[in-house]
């Protein structure tokens, strides 16, 4: 895809998140400028967000009604699979609490209630966490109810459930360096009596704390992002999630949290993204970044790498690794330890040495 095509895909991308703006064309786009737009909308799971955009465009600038219908076909799945997710969501959240359970949802739906539309946000499972030594009790109440899980590496599990994939998490938060674990109880600690209800089919659902909710967010974009890559969906939950709680939350408690978990200057990289490409009022952001933070490094692996690394056109005719799910893996790996050493460098160094401890000896076992 060409710069300019490129730029329009964000414009897109903006009006279907925000609601407002024009769309900017020198020229009206091709069939093949829309499917073209459409894979990468796929490749990043932002087909929803961008189809918010249709009803904002003039209707000598929207896609041809072949283009359309196929899309609108997508939406009204996405939809449907949202449907069943807040539905499994209620009956889990229920059961665990019943039990004494007492289970707190993770980014996915919860942030989805940020958005303008929130059943437009792709979903691709549902995340729990646990308080206290409760994912213990969720493990072993699995295994009563003789559902089938399967111990994974990272420090959780996952099963699938009324056709919808579940995985439950040991850590609250996705960080790698194992030396701010106190520090990160310490947190949850701090914030056990600030938890946030939403609202899903009549029942209140647990979230982390606002400030809480941006760390496991954005440190979560950060532990992909030094992996495989990760796509712009989790970019908009972030921004969602700033523009909703900004004045809400405790802003130098925030930029102090950043700094004690040594990722503060990757979190410059990624506000000066949110603001520049997916329309993030400045005012919306906790802090100021410097002004001569530079992302074009990032804008374009991004870009690339799309959901998680599966798409990355860089690598699609690579070999497949047999210790690795992806092509080329020692190469993507051995890259972005470079790119990402300098702004957060000890979540980076710490990415192998965690990786191969929670794949072969992390996990639990009866």
């Amino acid at each position: 895809m060409n710069n300019q095509l490129r730029d329009i895909f964000f414009q897109l991308l903006r009006i279907g998140l925000w609601g407002e703006g024009k769309l900017s064309l020198t020229q009206p786009l091709s069939d093949d400028d829309w499917k073209s737009i459409l894979k990468y909308a796929s490749n990043h799971t932002v087909e929803g967000i961008i189809y918010d955009s249709f009803a904002i465009l003039h209707e000598d600038q929207l896609p041809p009604i072949a283009i359309r219908l196929k899309w609108a076909v997508r939406v009204d799945q996405i939809e449907r699979h949202n449907v069943k997710m807040n539905a499994v969501i209620a009956e889990q959240f229920t059961l665990f609490t019943q039990n004494g359970i007492r289970p707190i949802l993770q980014k996915g739906q919860g942030v989805a209630s940020y958005y303008r539309m929130p059943n437009h946000r792709i979903s691709g499972d549902i995340d729990w966490c646990f308080e206290d030594d409760d994912y213990s009790k969720a493990r072993s109440f699995l295994k009563e109810k003789k559902i089938k899980f399967r111990d994974t590496g990272g420090f959780s599990l996952d099963y699938d459930y009324k056709d919808i994939h579940i995985e439950h998490h040991k850590r609250t938060f996705d960080f790698l360096n194992p030396f701010i674990k106190k520090y990160l109880n310490k947190l949850l600690i701090e914030y056990k009596n600030q938890h946030k209800l939403i609202n899903i089919n009549d029942f209140k659902i647990t979230l982390l704390a606002y400030e809480l909710q941006l760390l496991q967010i954005n440190v979560h974009i950060l532990k992909h992002s030094i992996t495989y890559g990760i796509g712009f969906r989790q970019f908009c939950d972030s921004a969602q999630l700033y523009h909703r709680v900004s004045s809400k939350i405790d802003k130098k408690k925030l930029y102090q949290i950043y700094k004690t978990t040594g990722i503060l200057k990757w979190i410059h990289l990624l506000h000066k993204l949110l603001v520049d490409y997916i329309g993030l009022p400045q005012t919306s952001l906790p802090f100021e970044y410097p002004r001569d933070t530079n992302i074009d490094w990032m804008i374009n692996e991004v870009w690339y790498s799309g959901n998680f690394g599966f798409d990355d056109e860089r690598f699609k005719n690579s070999e497949q690794s047999l210790l690795f799910h992806r092509p080329d893996s020692a190469k993507r790996l051995w890259r972005n330890f470079k790119r990402y050493v300098r702004y957060a460098p000890k979540e980076t160094i710490a990415l192998p040495i965690v990786y191969t401890y929670s794949k072969f000896l992390g996990k639990d076992s009866d």
